[in-house]
């Protein structure tokens, strides 16, 4: 569903627009290859796109959001300042750059998959956009150089990975594998959707009995068990998604369904628990969606979807900075149409 007030859009637009503009503070993830570097002090050169909200998968996908706004809400008040922003990053010089940092012997795994996979969604977001914005047909030709790349990485990386990441953070295959698998629909690349169709089925077909017990640890912002539900969503039809969801959850959600108790909100780890919430309503969402009609436990996820909505959404603007730089994005996703 698409946000329920233009209020809210607004005040998400603002907040993603302070952020992606604000160089710091700043988590600088570089991998330094033959010896000293001195000229990467500098994360803005190197990543002139993608230099704000704290660290560069952040900052990737509060473009996201702000894509996703000037699509579901076109008469934002911020849309003039959302689209002279993507004039300025979104063009083929500065992308220019980043892809050539990606392309260097430092950015061979620099953000696998987690921001490979959110920077797919944004290109799949432009593209969602173009019908109803002239001006992102620019925006998302200079964005495919680079989408293209991380593609073919993704790909490889994919089609090459004997076992899943079950992991609640960055590294988690199924939430990446759910981003570009959007992208390889939406932009019609199908030998990325092949080789994620093949990954989820050799990951995760004979996953059974889920340990939600196990859940959440306390720096999570996925939950693995979640994730794994959406991703078999996406790729197995609905009677053998039924089949296979039922194996997998065969005692209900249990403590899935209760939203995490977040001690310390100042903390950038434990804030993560905020955005659990919203992961969580998102595939809770998304796992019902893929189940049949009058399937007896749709209620049940509807259910604690609504709870974890309820629970992180207000965390999303006007808190701390270690978690305002990011929750906004996953909020949109909870209250969003798609991926």
């Amino acid at each position: 569903m698409p946000f329920g007030i233009t209020t809210a859009a607004a005040s998400f637009a603002r907040v993603a627009l302070a952020n992606v503009t604000r160089p710091y503070p700043h988590k600088f993830d570089h991998l330094t290859v033959a010896g000293p570097e001195p000229e990467v002090g500098d994360h803005v050169a190197l990543h002139p796109v993608f230099f704000g909200s704290y660290d560069w998968h952040s900052a990737v996908h509060m473009h996201w959001l702000l894509a996703r706004l000037l699509r579901l809400h076109e008469d934002v008040p911020e849309a003039a300042a959302i689209a002279a922003l993507f004039d300025d990053r979104l063009a083929v010089g500065p992308l220019a750059v980043e892809r050539a940092y990606l392309g260097s012997p430092a950015g061979k795994t620099f953000e696998r998959p987690y921001g490979w996979a959110w920077l797919l969604e944004l290109r799949a977001e432009l593209e969602r956009l173009c019908p109803h914005d002239k001006r992102a047909y620019a925006w998302a030709a200079a964005l495919d150089p680079l989408a293209g790349d991380l593609a073919e990485r993704c790909a490889a990386f994919v089609g090459s990975a004997p076992y899943p990441i079950r992991a609640g953070t960055h590294g988690n295959t199924a939430f990446a594998a759910i981003l570009a698998l959007d992208f390889a629909r939406t932009c019609g690349h199908a030998a990325l959707e092949a080789t994620i169709q093949d990954a989820a089925i050799r990951w995760h077909a004979a996953d059974r009995d889920a340990a939600v017990a196990y859940e959440p640890s306390l720096t999570d912002f996925l939950s693995p068990i979640l994730a794994t539900a959406t991703l078999m969503g996406l790729v197995l039809p609905e009677t053998s998604f039924t089949t296979w969801f039922d194996q997998f959850l065969p005692r209900g959600l249990g403590c899935l369904a209760e939203p995490p108790r977040v001690v310390d909100r100042h903390d950038p780890q434990i804030a993560h628990l905020d955005g659990l919430c919203l992961s969580r309503a998102w595939m809770l969402r998304r796992i019902a969606s893929g189940l049949p009609a009058g399937y007896p436990r749709t209620a049940e996820l509807l259910a604690a979807a609504d709870v974890h909505l309820e629970g992180g959404l207000p965390r999303t603007v006007g808190g701390d900075y270690v978690g305002e730089h990011w929750l906004a994005s996953f909020a949109a996703l909870a209250l969003g149409d798609v991926p």
